[in-house]
């Protein structure tokens, strides 16, 4: 018998415990600041040169960069070395799921990568920490070398539309999955929430692990409120252990 097809989508809170903060949640980077989402905002960074320097001044101080993946990462790479079948649908821009270990093959990232960099004349790409040295260095709103156009994160902002090829993708894996984990996503940024109600449409066992409640939890087989860090390894070995019927039977 095949074995189930697992998918993982994860949200900003699968990363809080590696130091990177969320965004919706009760100590998320928009309560606290609310002006920071301009500075993710496609309209604002290419219009105002002040929103851009504040941007990259962000990136260097945070060094998300430097984060380490924790052990809900781990988990999920554990997950697929064990020969489970998984593909992960990702939020988050840190490649937090690559560097524990799942094949960067099996990760698609609807939001792109913050470890890149991408010009917006030119479409030259170049990697983050050659351009958070120029910053270091004195930059404060680094333009591309090759074109003098302006250069941001290779990462969806929003006011951008997701990468066609990589949604599809999401789509495909999202009808053809057995389970469905939804884990740190306030599941509200559309398109990418409503891959959860695909799986469920197409009859995926949906098991959604986050603190706070969600539009998607009526039509979930579990919740889990428990911290991400301990509750997602725990669900996972279930679901190694006894597949599809695992998580909520």
């Amino acid at each position: 018998m095949a074995k189930p097809l697992v998918a993982l989508f994860s949200g900003a809170g699968i990363s809080t415990d590696s130091g990177i903060p969320d965004y919706r949640g009760p100590n998320g980077l928009w309560r606290r600041d609310p002006e920071a989402e301009k500075l993710v905002t496609y309209e604002y960074y290419m219009a105002d040169p002040k929103i851009r320097r504040r941007s990259w001044r962000m990136r260097y101080e945070t060094q998300a960069l430097g984060a380490e993946p924790n052990a809900a990462h781990r988990a999920v790479a554990e997950l697929e070395r064990s020969g489970v079948p998984v593909r992960v649908i990702t939020q988050n821009v840190d490649g937090l799921h690559q560097r524990a270990g799942v094949p960067a093959r099996k990760v698609l990232e609807l939001h792109g990568s913050a470890r890149s960099v991408v010009c917006t004349g030119c479409g030259a790409r170049g990697p983050m920490e050659e351009a958070l040295a120029r910053v270091a260095a004195g930059e404060e709103d680094p333009a591309c070398r090759t074109c003098g156009g302006v250069l941001k994160p290779a990462t969806v902002m929003f006011g951008q539309p997701l990468d066609p090829v990589v949604l599809g993708d999401a789509l495909a894996v999202s009808k053809a999955c057995t389970v469905f984990v939804a884990v740190g996503s306030s599941l509200q940024v559309h398109p990418a929430a409503g891959l959860v109600g695909v799986a469920a449409d197409h009859g995926a066992r949906l098991v959604i692990v986050n603190a706070e409640p969600t539009p998607y939890d009526e039509r979930a087989h579990e919740i889990v409120r428990e911290p991400i860090g301990t509750a997602l390894p725990a669900l996972l070995d279930r679901v190694r252990a006894g597949g599809a019927e695992s998580p909520g039977s």
